[in-house]
């Protein structure tokens, strides 16, 4: 993947990205960081939206307020799928106003519905799996030793499969993409796929009336290499599973994406007016180099018809 990447969007100038990551959950930079980045590259709005978690709202928003910027508050969802077809998890970027976060309640029941699909319970069964089939005594033995829950949770107390080839690489000595993938990806025996139930997200996004977006949905049909596609099912996976997706409430589709080429954002595009769903973009920052900020996103007037939905 080029990243020398052209910070527009595809309507016009780039006003807002919707879809950023921070060390709240696998990103490298700091609420402030971030905001700081956005403010830099001439954003006016940046969505922070962390795996699974929403401990780097508040920071965030008071740097945004800080910087003049408008933060969007969020989170990427995800969403467990176990079907003939497609063992995985597929994402939901869900937006809600800042206000939403001084209301205990909403935060705490938010937060206790995502611990049921990440966090230390899913670890450590992951790791049981992968021991199971790549471990010394394992079915495939790959692993000089057994993988152990301090060799992921020294990462981050939110693990995501970021941390997990972390550590294969630093504390494994795995430094092949393709022993990684075979032994963390979609198609591997010892995949488990984190998040929730469609079902469970499903009512609480209509119960607290947030806004949700399917995240990348092309990505996984990237063409070419990089960290975009990642273990993301093609096109054609999403769309059989959009009837339902839809049926859960989400109302957008985020169009504007690095790991989007043009044939598929028209696809997009023509599901978005089928379905009369948002159009959003983002540049799903994690870092500098590999997925670094502002490189994707919308306009101001798509930013507008945005605000007034989450309004």
């Amino acid at each position: 993947m080029n990243m020398n990447l052209e910070r527009t969007a595809m309507t016009g100038t780039l006003f807002a990205d919707l879809h950023n990551h921070t060390l709240a959950s696998d990103g490298d930079f700091s609420p402030e960081e971030l905001v700081d980045l956005a403010k830099k590259y001439g954003l006016s709005a940046i969505g922070i939206t962390d795996h699974d978690t929403l401990k780097g709202l508040v920071r965030g928003l008071a740097a945004g307020d800080g910087a003049g910027i408008r933060v969007v508050p969020g989170v990427e969802l995800s969403i467990r799928f176990n079907r003939s077809f497609f063992t995985g998890t597929l994402h939901l970027l869900c937006y809600f106003l800042p206000l939403r976060l001084s209301d205990q309640h909403f935060v705490d029941s938010f937060e206790a519905l995502m611990a049921d699909g990440r966090g230390e319970g899913l670890v450590r069964a992951r790791i049981a799996k992968i021991n199971a089939v790549f471990g010394p005594a394992g079915s495939d033995p790959v692993l000089d030793r057994g993988l152990v829950f301090e060799d992921i949770a020294s990462y981050s107390t939110n693990a995501s499969r970021r941390h997990f080839a972390l550590a294969l690489s630093e504390k494994m000595g795995i430094t092949d993409k393709n022993t990684i993938n075979r032994i963390i990806g979609n198609d591997s025996p010892a995949y488990l796929p984190s998040g929730i139930g469609l079902d469970a997200a499903g009512a609480f996004i209509r119960k607290h009336h947030l806004l949700a977006v399917l995240a990348h949905p092309a990505a996984g049909s990237f063409p070419g290499k990089g960290h975009y596609r990642e273990v993301l099912p093609p096109l054609d996976t999403v769309e059989t599973l959009l009837p339902e997706i839809l049926a859960a409430g989400i109302k957008g589709l985020e169009v504007y994406y690095p790991g989007h080429i043009r044939e598929h954002q028209a696809v997009l595009l023509s599901r978005a007016e089928k379905h009369h769903l948002l159009v959003t973009g983002g540049s799903d920052c994690h870092d500098s180099k590999e997925r670094p900020p502002a490189v994707a996103g919308i306009s101001e007037a798509d930013f507008r018809i945005f605000w007034a939905a989450l309004s």
